[in-house]
């Protein structure tokens, strides 16, 4: 027991705490994204390389190395997945030594809320930029080749990150930020 029996939100230490939790979704989504963004420049640059020095790859007679890119994209989703895991583990720890259990509780109100809307809206744009090129590439609004296909690939550019990586890790800041927070917590009573 923390000897807290209720959280009040008109706790000026409570609204500070769900300000903190509301804002670490966005630098945990904003870290994500940056990553995904270092990783694949290396692999492009990788396939590129390929291109220029496996004889015969270009017209379809050699084999690519694969390995060396799924190596790359490995090596580049543990490192800089760094930072964000140790931002979803040590923001728990900090808030409560440095603001107390009821600022700890209040993060996670801020981060529960912050987080699982955040995840919601970029799935679903994610999504729906995602869509928008797949419609335009059936033929729609011209099809391949014009500048509305360049803008929707653009669009998937960024769709594919906000679906595939920011939206879905959302779930697991909450759950990591929830399970420190519990186990640390007994360390926070003053």
């Amino acid at each position: 027991s923390v000897g807290l029996e209720t959280i009040s939100i008109t706790n000026p230490i409570v609204i500070a705490g769900m300000f903190i939790g509301g804002l670490l979704p966005y630098l945990f989504s904003a870290l994500a994204i940056n990553a995904v963004g270092k990783t694949a420049f290396l692999m492009i640059e990788e396939v590129r390389r390929q291109f220029r020095e496996i004889p015969g790859l270009k017209e379809g007679k050699a084999k690519p190395d694969s390995a060396r890119c799924v190596d790359i994209s490995t090596k580049g989703a543990l490192k800089e997945m760094v930072l964000p895991g140790l931002l979803a583990i040590v923001s728990p720890i900090a808030v409560g030594m440095v603001l107390g259990p009821e600022a700890l509780g209040g993060m996670l109100i801020g981060a529960v809320l912050v987080g699982v809307l955040l995840a919601i809206q970029m799935a679903n744009s994610g999504g729906a930029w995602d869509n928008a090129k797949k419609y335009i590439e059936m033929g729609n609004y011209g099809g391949k080749g014009t500048k509305v296909h360049e803008a929707a690939v653009i669009g998937d550019t960024v769709g594919d990150p906000l679906k595939d990586t920011a939206g879905p890790s959302m779930n697991i800041l909450i759950k990591v930020m929830s399970i420190v927070a519990l186990v640390f917590v007994p360390l926070f009573i003053k």
